[in-house]
């Protein structure tokens, strides 16, 4: 009977997705980082509650007690497991009275990458001492089409020469493709600003605090530039990008950037004004073609041809319907950012998605359409209708008491409403 038992706790223990040793090592790992930064970037330090995530068993492994009393202290850490009402992501998170930062499992192999994720996420969680709080965001649709998404990548490709010189000409470059970007599309500014007061500020961060030298932090920008050209599309993702250049440069030419920036400025109109203006400007069009503006282009345009038919699709699936249309309530959502794909001006479909609101979860592995004011959203119609749970093509929707689905708008349509 003890064997028995003694097998089955070994078993347990081998089973554990967020190994307790490996958890307790990241944990001093992080609190090194947060140690030799001492506050000393954003005058505010970044330790503090750190909770790590296995996504499939939900499982937590965390550094310090909750308020609340819910985890077990185990081998120098805390356990527990997250009740599927709640959402799971990379980002700072409000549990059982404690403001932690949430950081999915496993995390990176690579050292540097490691420490710049963990410094990156735990910047979201001070963002609000600091007066610079989390913006509501845009999807950025623009950063979709054929001329956005060659003007931003022309940007990159300034930056990270920029990173890589002196020479304050690559970082007018990039600031002259910016400036062309937002006269083409008049609502960009506001919207990629919004999104690099979020997520740009904290990857510069991550950057800064997660690597020692000026040299293995340029390294860092760089490989974060290289790194999201191959994303599927930049709408939610270019800012993890630009925001490490930009700060670097910022650190280069206005070094006491961080102490002026206010809530609401951008971080290439403070470059813009800290930089030394071009002896002589060159056209745009020459300019891109020092970039590889050409074969850039010609490959934006074979993709754009291909987004076309795609989105000629989407259309058919949720604007022509049938659809099932769910209003939000009181929501919380875990998505992927670098896949999302805009759909004219009705919206963003994101690929996969889990929505937990008052009416139940929804969970999402084949397309739903989000309104552009997150107010709700829309999937294909259902194909099996049960109390409690119901189903559709790539998506599955468990209903909480007091809801319900029928029938509304043009026929096969239906709506999410209270009893």
């Amino acid at each position: 009977m003890i064997c028995s038992f003694l097998l089955a706790l070994v078993v347990h223990q081998s089973a554990d997705p967020i190994p307790t040793a490996d958890a307790r090592r990241i944990f001093a790992e992080a609190k090194a980082v947060c140690a030799t930064d001492n506050g000393r970037l954003w005058g505010v330090s970044l330790d503090g509650p750190i909770m790590f995530v296995d996504g499939p068993s939900r499982r937590i492994v965390t550094n310090q007690a909750d308020k609340e009393g819910r985890l077990t202290p185990r081998d120098g850490v805390f356990v527990g497991t997250l009740r599927k009402d709640q959402n799971i992501a990379n980002t700072d998170f409000h549990w059982s009275g404690t403001h932690w930062t949430q950081i999915l499992w496993p995390l990176p192999k690579d050292d540097a990458i490691r420490r710049t994720m963990e410094a990156h996420e735990l910047f979201h969680r001070i963002q609000d001492q600091l007066g610079l709080p989390k913006t509501k965001t845009t999807e950025n649709a623009h950063l979709d089409s054929l001329m956005g998404r060659y003007y931003l990548q022309l940007e990159w490709r300034a930056l990270g020469r920029a990173l890589g010189t002196k020479s304050p000409v690559p970082v007018q470059d990039a600031l002259s493709f910016r400036k062309e970007r937002y006269r083409l599309f008049p609502r960009a500014a506001a919207e990629e600003r919004a999104l690099e007061g979020n997520e740009g500020l904290a990857e510069y961060t991550g950057v800064f605090v997660g690597n020692a030298t000026d040299k293995e932090r340029i390294a860092a920008a760089r490989y974060d530039l290289a790194a999201h050209e191959t994303n599927p599309t930049f709408v939610r993702s270019f800012a993890y990008a630009t925001g490490p250049a930009y700060g670097l440069l910022l650190d280069r030419y206005r070094p006491d950037w961080r102490k002026a920036l206010k809530h609401g400025q951008s971080m290439d109109e403070l470059l813009a004004a800290a930089v030394p203006p071009p002896v002589r400007q060159s056209s745009l069009g020459s300019t891109c073609v020092r970039y590889g503006g050409k074969k850039l282009l010609a490959s934006e345009t074979a993709r754009d041809q291909k987004r076309q038919a795609l989105l000629a699709d989407l259309r058919k699936q949720f604007l022509d319907g049938p659809t099932l249309y769910i209003p939000f309530k009181k929501m919380s959502v875990q998505f992927n950012p670098s896949n999302l794909q805009p759909l004219d001006d009705k919206g963003t479909v994101y690929p996969t998605i889990r929505v937990v609101d008052k009416w139940g979860i929804l969970a999402v592995s084949k397309g739903a359409l989000m309104k552009p004011d997150w107010s709700g959203i829309t999937v294909t119609a259902p194909t099996v209708l049960l109390a409690k749970i119901i189903f559709g093509d790539g998506w599955t929707l468990a209903l909480a008491s007091g809801w319900h689905v029928k029938p509304a708008g043009k026929p096969g349509n239906y709506k999410m409403l209270a009893d």
